[in-house]
Parts: structure tokens; C-alpha cells; sequence
């Protein structure tokens, strides 16, 4: 059934009739280019094909009856016509064709359909041979993307657009789901209309927008496009508030500049501060896609220690630009960059929270049997506290595998070669180099047990200096040149019962490794990438427990543990525990509350429990291997649907390290966010985190237990059409210039416009 046109016009404009479900095909001919037909009596159909003037594609034709007049030559079509070319349909009740003028008219219950999906619903339109609409009455064209525009005529003009009058356009449904009226939440009138058909646009002129039948608001020079791409335009603006720059609006222009390429420029305006400037480019090539985003302002700048109240302005900004080419089948080519002007800058402007900016540059290969990277990082700290200089830079990283066509004693073997250089303008800077080989054996026993044999050498060399300048001792390594011999041997077995539980079916898969290896000089080189050690479900069974390769636990081990996992019809649980025992009293350079420093190392494990797309509860711990006390407790729950949800975690982190490990710390946080949707379109949300560690278990944070850093609240409306949205979040911490305080926010969007 056609869409009704009076909720969206507010206008008396008739109701079209339903289509048939069903059409009877009396003819079946042909529109080609050919030789006229011969003329024939009324009532008669032609009996060989026959052309439209000009037409440079056939079309497809039926009708339940085809009458030619012979004196006027006038071809008339009655009872469920359709016409076809390409992609591109007609339906009506009746089609007349002036073979003299060329001229094609359509009506009663027109249907036309173009090709990228959109429908046209009038009373009556005039044709060209291409498919062309002329002049139009009571007609409805509802986009593929969902929006409307309706209008009580059309007229096409000597340029090929349609001129509408009386025209309005929504992107709300305007039937209720049983077929009654319904008005739209918004609508956009005009007072002038024109469609082309051929640039697949729409242009308003005086367009204003109306919402709830009340508010109205000018939008000048608003144009869509039928496809559904976005077209050049101003959008919507932006509202908020915050205590470091007062009253911010904002207002955005899209420049599409090419089908694979747009800009949108965007200016700020502030109460208590200059305005800023920012622009946004993108690009999609046949090699791959970039994109480009800056800001730019004049500010003063509050010093994150001290109080500098008659601070000079100085210019303030942010870059961020990244993309990735894909040169051929094997070799690609990825970057990063981002860069701030200051440390407060991105969270004064509520740009970003990151508290740290990372550059990049990587050349990868990839074929079935190697892969090689070239690859460098800078990174920016906007972390207080940090020193820039003692940050460092990778530059250049190289990592070179290849697995062998041939087995080697029946196990596949995979070599590797790996350099990392790391520089700092005031600390240490190391260089390392190593080669290595894998060989891995797996086998299956006639009992089902997965047994795997694992095999790998590997030899390293170190160069560093400066090294006086890294604080935490055991990170140091030697100055000057170091080398070290790596070995590991390695038995894992693996035996899975399956069985029927519960109207489901459970796999139950102990698991035993004994791993070997010799006496590594570990604290003769520097440990750049293993510092951050500590015992979890997902490195309690590698071969090494260290992250990166500049630390190697050495000695003899035995892990033991199992995996346990639960289906049913939209249920599944999964559960690992497992620990370790070392078998040489060798001393080991794992520092005190890793879990891993005594001979018997803690208890581990891991839970999840999903029920549908409803509940997802993950749960991670680590227990005292003496009194159970818990070292490392880690909740994450999410429950409910898309409108209505709660989220919670917490973590907290009660390692007992050393003060001088600073990247081992106790940590204790808390983070909850929800929304409940009530009213059917209305729902409220928040959020909140908040940190939880006190004095004794990381004095550097001088909290008292309880320390909220950011909440939020808010409400919002939302249907099939309009999204708007108040937020209310409050910052408990202030950094320089980034104020604590409460912000205000508005948030508003309209389907089918592209407006945010």
C-alpha cells in the first residue's frame, strides 16, 4: 500500500489505491530500436516489436491488453503495465505511447522504480524514452535510505529537473505499522523544490525544519541525494558547556569534494576563551584510505604545576592522521600520527582522554609461508610526571619469519629474525638483535590425547648505554655490548572429555606442560618490552611467561590446570584454572607479587558466562597459593539489550610489589554505566568511574580510598527518525588548564540528512 501523504504535507491530497498482488501477462513485447510497424486497426496489438523514438536500450513491456490507434497513432496499454530497462520499472493502470511525438504517459497507480532503488508514487507522469519523469501529480518519492519527500505536482524544465511545489520531505515512517497515519516527528517544507534526476538530487531553497508540528529552524541551502551519498552542506550545530570554556557552539560545513573524497570544516566558538578552528579530511583510493584531522586555537596555558594566572596566549593544537595502502597482494603500508601542543590541550577541548599519543610507520609482507615488517614508533606522554625525554623511540623495529616447506623431523619449524632500536633524549638507549628457530611437533593418541613437542634456540645480542639513567635497577641490563644463548624445550598434553550435561554438552580438558630451560643472563641486557610481569589464565601455559623477548624465564617447570566449557541453546560457560610448580630451587629474577617469584607459583583462572546477547559476566582472579588471600580480582558484566543495560567492572590489584617496580603497582577502580528505556522513545543513561586505590597500595596517587574521577547522566529521546539527547558529566580532577567542574551537553540528529 502507497505511504499516505497527508500526515507528511497536511494536505488534502488523495489516497492512491493498492497495487495488484498479481498481473495477468496478456502481451509480452519488446521497445527497441527498429523499423516502425505498420499501422492497424483500434483494438488491434501490433504484431512485431516496435521502438521508442531515440531509445538505445530495449524495454521490457506487459500489459493485460494493447490497443493501437491507427488514424492518431497512439499505443495504449491497459490493466497492470509494466515496463522494464535495466534496473529501472514502471508499473500503472494505463501507459499511452504517441508514436508521433514521442511523447509517454502514465497514470492511475504509478509505481516507478530507478536504479538505485528509490520509488516514485504518482497519479500521473509524463515519460521520456530514458525513463525520464516529466510533469507529475500527488506524487511520493521514498528513498532506498529510508527518507520521503512528497509533493502536489511536478513540472520538469528545459534543464531535466523536476520542479516541485507544495513539497515536504521526512525521514520518519508516516504509517504505523497496521497501515494508519501517523504523523512525522519532523519535516522539512520548502518553498521551492527541484529534483534532477540526472545528478540524483534534491535541492531546498527556504527549507525549514519543523519538529513536533512546533519548533521551527531555518536550514539554508539544504540539498540530499536520492542514492543515499552525502552532498555538500552545513549541519547541524553543537551545544555544551564546560567549566574550562564556558558556553561552546559549534557549527560544521561538509565539502564532498569527489566520490572518494569529503572535508568538513568545523569553528568553535567559546564564552571565556578564543575561538578554534578544525577540519577533517578523508580520502579512499584504489590502493587504500587516509584520513587527516587538525585543530588550531589561540589560548592561554595554565602550567600543570604552579598557577600562571596572566599566562600569555600561545598557539594550541592537536594533528592526528592515519590510513593504510595496500601496494599489491603481499605488501602493505600502514601510518599514525598524532601530536598535541601541550599536555591539557586534548581534554581541555574534550578532544581526547589518551594519556598517551602514538605515532607509527609500518611495511608489512605476507605470503603463505613468510612475513616481514619494517616498522618505527614515537610516542607523545600526556601523563603528569612524565618526562617526554625518557619516553622512547623505536626506530627501526624488524621482524622477519619464515616456516619451512619441508618438515624437520616431522614437525613443522618456523625461523626468525627480529632488531629493535630504542632511543631517548634523556635515558637510556639500547639496540638488540637476535635469530632464532621454532620446531613444533603435534600429534594425536589412539586414546585422543593432543600431544605437542616444542623446540626453540635463539641467540641475542644487546648494545646500550646511558644505562645509569634508568631508575629501576633490574631493568638496567650491562652498558656496552652483551650477547645471550636462549633454549627452551617443551611437553604439552592435552586430553578433552566430551559428554552430555544438563540438556547440553560439556568438554572437559585437563592439561599438563613440563617446560625446560638453562640459565638465561637475563640481567645482563636491558629489559625494555617485559617489564609489566604478572601471573594470568593467558600466559599460564607459554612457553615464556615474560611479555616481549628481553626477559626469558629460565629453569624447569611443571603447569598443570584444565579448561571446562558448557553449551546449550543460548547458554555457554567457560572456565580455566590452572598453576605452577618450578623443580629447580634456582632463584628466579621474577620480582615478589607477580605470583610467579616462590617455587609454587599462585592460582589462576578464568570464567565467563553468556545467556544470549543478554548477560556476558567475565570474571578473572588470582589466588595466594597459601592462604587463598586475592591477588587479582577483575570483574566484567554486561546485562540487558541495546535499550536498556547495565555495565559493571572492577578490578583491583593487591600485588604487594615493591615500591621501585613502578609498572607493577596496586590498582583499584570501579566503572558502572546503564540506561533504562522507558516511554517507548525515552531513556535514561550514566555512568561513572571511580578510582579506588589508597595511600598504602600506590602512595603516588595520594587518594583516600574513594576518589570518583568522572560521572555522567543524561536523557534521551530517540525514534525511528530523530535522536536527541541531554548530558549532564562532571570531572573530579583537574590537570592545568583542563578544569574540574560539571559540562553540559545537547545532542541532536536527524535520519536520512547526514547530520551527525
Amino acid at each position: 500500500m502507497r505511504p499516505d501523504l497527508r500526515s507528511l504535507l497536511q494536505a488534502s491530497l488523495p489516497r492512491l489505491r493498492p497495487l495488484p498482488v498479481t498481473a495477468l501477462v496478456a502481451v509480452s513485447l519488446s521497445f527497441a530500436v527498429s523499423s516502425p510497424v505498420l499501422a492497424q486497426d483500434a483494438g488491434e496489438a501490433p504484431d512485431a516489436p516496435f521502438s521508442v523514438p531515440e531509445a538505445g536500450r530495449p524495454v521490457a513491456f506487459e500489459a493485460d491488453s494493447l490497443e493501437y490507434a491507427t488514424d492518431s497513432e497512439i499505443v495504449t496499454a491497459t490493466g497492470n503495465v509494466v515496463l522494464r530497462q535495466d534496473d529501472q520499472s514502471v508499473r500503472a493502470d494505463t501507459v499511452t505511447w504517441n508514436r508521433q511525438t514521442g511523447k509517454i504517459e502514465a497514470s492511475g497507480n504509478v509505481r516507478m522504480v530507478d536504479q538505485d532503488g528509490n520509488q516514485l508514487y504518482t497519479d500521473r507522469v509524463e515519460l521520456t524514452d530514458e525513463f525520464r519523469t516529466g510533469a507529475m501529480e500527488n506524487m511520493l518519492l521514498a528513498l532506498r535510505e529510508g527518507g520521503r519527500l512528497a509533493a502536489a505536482s511536478g513540472e520538469r524544465q528545459e534543464d531535466g529537473t523536476v520542479l516541485l511545489e507544495r513539497a515536504a520531505y521526512t525521514g520518519c515512517e508516516v504509517e504505523t505499522s497496521d497501515g494508519c497515519p501517523k504523523t512525522p516527528t519532523w519535516r522539512i517544507t520548502a518553498r521551492e523544490v527541484s529534483y534532477d534526476p540526472d545528478e540524483k538530487r534534491i535541492s531546498f531553497r527556504g527549507a525549514r525544519l519543523e519538529m513536533f508540528g512546533l519548533v521551527q529552524l531555518p536550514l539554508p541551502g539544504l540539498k540530499i541525494r536520492t542514492d543515499g551519498s552525502a552532498v555538500s552542506g552545513f549541519l547541524i550545530p553543537d551545544f555544551r558547556f564546560t567549566p574550562s570554556n564556558g558556553v561552546e557552539i559549534s557549527q560544521s560545513y561538509y565539502w564532498r569534494i569527489a566520490d572518494n573524497r569529503d572535508m568538513t570544516v568545523t569553528g568553535y566558538v567559546y564564552t571565556d576563551v578564543p575561538p578554534m578552528i578544525s577540519g577533517e579530511y578523508r580520502a579512499l583510493t584504489d590502493k587504500g584510505a587516509y584520513q587527516i584531522t587538525g585543530y588550531a586555537t589561540e589560548s592561554s596555558r595554565i602550567p600543570i604545576f604552579g598557577v600562571q594566572p596572566n599566562s600569555e596566549r600561545d598557539f594550541r593544537g592537536y594533528i592526528n592522521a592515519n590510513g593504510q595502502l595496500q601496494l599489491n597482494e603481499n605488501w602493505s603500508v600502514t601510518g599514525s600520527f598524532r601530536r598535541a601542543t601541550d599536555r591539557t590541550f586534548l581534554r581541555r577541548y574534550d578532544i581526547s582522554r589518551d594519556d598517551r599519543l602514538r605515532s607509527m610507520v609500518e611495511v608489512e609482507r605476507i605470503s603463505d609461508r613468510s612475513y616481514f615488517s619494517l616498522s618505527g614508533w614515537a610516542t607523545q606522554t600526556m601523563r603528569v610526571g612524565d618526562q617526554q625525554g625518557a619516553v622512547p623511540v623505536a626506530l627501526p623495529a624488524v621482524d622477519f619469519r619464515y616456516r619451512l616447506t619441508d618438515p624437520v623431523l616431522s614437525g613443522k619449524v618456523e625461523l626468525q629474525v627480529n632488531s629493535l632500536a630504542i632511543m631517548r633524549s634523556t635515558g637510556q638507549e639500547t639496540q638488540r638483535a637476535f635469530a632464532g628457530a621454532r620446531w613444533d611437533l603435534r600429534r594425536l593418541t589412539p586414546l585422543g590425547q593432543e600431544v605437542t613437542l616444542t623446540g626453540l634456540v635463539r641467540g641475542d645480542v644487546y648494545h646500550s648505554d646511558e644505562n645509569d639513567l634508568t631508575e629501576t635497577v633490574i631493568y638496567r641490563g650491562n652498558p656496552g655490548w652483551e650477547t645471550r644463548g636462549v633454549a627452551i624445550g617443551a611437553l604439552d598434553v592435552r586430553w578433552p572429555f566430551v559428554g552430555k550435561f544438563m540438556g547440553g554438552t560439556q568438554v572437559l580438558t585437563p592439561r599438563l606442560q613440563l617446560v625446560a630451560t638453562p640459565a638465561i643472563r637475563n640481567l645482563a641486557v636491558p629489559n625494555e618490552d617485559a617489564r609489566a610481569i604478572d601471573l594470568e589464565d593467558s600466559n599460564l601455559f607459554a612457553l615464556n611467561r615474560f611479555p616481549g623477548y628481553d626477559r626469558v624465564e629460565d629453569g624447569v617447570r611443571f603447569t598443570y590446570g584444565f579448561d571446562w566449557k558448557f553449551e546449550r541453546p543460548r547458554w555457554r560457560v567457560k572456565t580455566t584454572v590452572g598453576q605452577s610448580i618450578r623443580l629447580n630451587g634456582k632463584p628466579t629474577i621474577l620480582p615478589d607479587g607477580t605470583g610467579l617469584s616462590n617455587k609454587t607459583s599462585d592460582i589462576v583462572g578464568r570464567t565467563e558466562i553468556r545467556y544470549r546477547d543478554f548477560i556476558n559476566l567475565v570474571h578473572r582472579f588470582r589466588l595466594d597459593k597459601d592462604n587463598l588471600a586475592i591477588r587479582r580480582n577483575e570483574f566484567d558484566a554486561v546485562i540487558g539489550d541495546h535499550r536498556t543495560y547495565a555495565e559493571i567492572g572492577y578490578i583491583k590489584l593487591n600485588r604487594d610489589i615493591a615500591e621501585g617496580i613502578e609498572d607493577l603497582q596496586d590498582r583499584e577502580e570501579l566503572r558502572v554505566a546503564g540506561r533504562v528505556a522507558f516511554a517507548r522513545y525515552w531513556s535514561l543513561f550514566g555512568s561513572a568511574v571511580v578510582n579506588l586505590t589508597d595511600r598504602n597500595e600506590d602512595p603516588v596517587f595520594g587518594s583516600d580510598g574513594f576518589q570518583p574521577l568522572r560521572t555522567r547522566l543524561g536523557a534521551a529521546y530517540q525514534d525511528d527518525c530523530l535522536e536527541v539527547g541531554l548530558t549532564w558529566r562532571r570531572d573530579y580532577v583537574a590537570t592545568g588548564d583542563a578544569r574540574k567542574g560539571n559540562s553540559f551537553q545537547i545532542h541532536f540528529a536527524l535520519r536520512n540528512l547526514g547530520f551527525r
